[in-house]
């Protein structure tokens, strides 16, 4: 009912923005006959230099102001595969074996190409322009090998279902042409740095031609005030769609798999993006001693599980099982706004929707192995990816692998084990002076360590920034900050 909703408003946006773009592009192409027909009448009527400057002046006048309000037809957006690596089904037949199942079962296109990035993401992408919205283009998949490394083969299918889910039914066709409608406003506001090099160069060559430039400039900003209003309109209108789209793909992706893949692929994301970041900060900090690892994504399974154990966080199928309290442990707020800026719901709402739908299915526990298995060649894979990863980094001299055993002995004495267990995670994202924990006197009191950071004591602490920050949030909204 709410896609419908948003997608109703979506419609009546693209229908304002053609109503008002065609209104627009009707003046400016008369006055850009005008500014033609009025040129050639100033040469004509004096002919000589000045006139011929004149005239051109505004001719150009028009023709700016026109070439801005039509140059978004040649505007193509090519997606950037440089960091992805290309396979082919006979490189991969496990994997392409799963998308083949995927595809199938929604009835969607196999993808044009697919390729494997390096980080903790999968996404459908594609090469788009104004013309997209008219032309069927084909689709492109991207698998993050940090992903792959992070979920067991039925997560996994749950993930692709959920991609491919967007491209599945038609009424998501709306989003498409929402998406396209922004990008050709966003050209005219945003993308004009070609246009505008080409105007100075015309205001350049002559002071004539300068003094129409600058009018046509005005002009220009007349109608981009217009179209920054529309795009505001729009905007809000596509991003509440798109929040729609996401639950709308999260429910074709648990009627492809039940809902528990999805809702455990996405409950331990999180954890896993955290972990991958870990592991790319430390190498940061090796840069200076030419260090570098040999494959990252053993390491990123390493610190995934340090951490779920360091939670307490149990472990199913050999992933950790994030739960709701896992993903909200630090978010403490009782505040429910809704933020029409965002194109993504929550992930706490994503789970609320799964869990109200209840779609399960059966399916055989051989895919309950990690999604690492179906590559062939796994190790050499996630090699590969990891030297393309530190081709990026600029080392003093020729660097030199640290060892699997030397980075967990290094990562856990610097990064992990900062504090005790006793402080129940207390000082995580905190710096405090550094202290002797055996030393510590609690004077004319009876408490210890152990009482003050007490889970109990903790969970306060937390729960009282919590309402503290919403308190933030209430005097801001009535102070009219947002």
């Amino acid at each position: 009912m709410n896609f419908k909703k948003n997608a109703a408003k979506a419609v009546w946006a693209i229908v304002l923005f053609i109503l008002t773009y065609l209104f627009l592009f009707t003046l400016v192409f008369l006055f850009a006959a005008l500014c033609i027909t009025g040129g050639i009448c100033v040469f004509m009527l004096r002919p000589g230099f000045i006139s011929l400057l004149v005239g051109m002046g505004v001719g150009i006048l028009g023709l700016s102001v026109l070439i801005f309000l039509i140059k978004f037809l040649f505007k193509k957006h090519r997606s950037d595969t440089t960091h992805y690596a290309e396979i082919v089904r006979e490189q991969e037949p496990k994997l392409f074996g799963i998308i083949d199942d995927v595809v199938g079962e929604i009835k969607v296109g196999f993808p044009k190409k697919v390729y494997l990035s390096e980080d903790v993401n999968a996404g459908v992408f594609y090469d788009s322009s104004f013309w997209s919205m008219f032309i069927p283009v084909p689709k492109n998949l991207n698998i993050g090998l940090g992903l792959i490394n992070s979920v067991t083969v039925q997560e996994f299918k749950s993930i692709l279902a959920h991609e491919f889910g967007h491209f599945s039914q038609k009424s998501m066709k709306i989003g498409s042409y929402v998406y396209n409608v922004n990008m050709v406003i966003h050209n005219m506001l945003y993308d004009n740095e070609s246009f505008e090099k080409a105007v100075r160069h015309w205001a350049q060559i002559s002071g004539i031609f300068s003094f129409f430039v600058w009018i046509a400039a005005m002009i220009i900003r007349g109608i981009q005030w217009v179209l920054l209003k529309l795009y505001d309109y729009l905007n809000v209108k596509y991003l509440a769609l798109s929040r729609e789209m996401e639950f709308n793909a999260d429910e074709v992706a648990a009627n492809i798999t039940g809902y528990m893949p999805v809702k455990e692929a996405l409950l331990r994301t999180d954890l896993s993006k955290y972990a991958y970041d870990v592991v790319l900060n430390f190498y940061e900090g090796k840069i200076p001693e030419n260090k570098k690892s040999k494959n990252i994504y053993r390491e990123h399974q390493f610190v995934m599980n340090f951490l779920a154990e360091d939670m307490d966080i149990p472990m199913k199928n050999g992933f950790p099982l994030v739960s709701g309290y896992d993903l909200n442990k630090y978010n403490r707020s009782k505040l429910n706004i809704k933020d029409q800026w965002v194109s993504h719901p929550t992930t706490a709402e994503r789970i609320m929707a799964l869990e109200k739908q209840g779609v399960e299915r059966e399916y055989d526990s051989k895919y309950d192995k990690p999604a690492v298995s179906l590559l062939t060649g796994a190790e050499e894979t996630e090699q590969k990816m990891t030297e393309k990863l530190f081709e990026k980094v600029s080392y003093k001299e020729e660097p030199s692998f640290l060892s699997y055993e030397d980075f967990i002995a290094e990562l856990s004495e610097v990064y992990l084990k900062n504090f005790p267990d006793i402080y129940n995670d207390y000082y995580n994202d905190r710096n405090p002076a550094l202290f002797d924990p055996e030393n510590i006197v609690c004077e004319d009191s009876d408490e210890t360590i152990g009482t003050l950071f007490s889970k109990t004591a903790v969970e306060r602490v937390y729960n009282s920034l919590g309402l503290e920050n919403d308190i933030h949030i209430l005097n801001d909204i009535a102070g009219k900050i947002f």
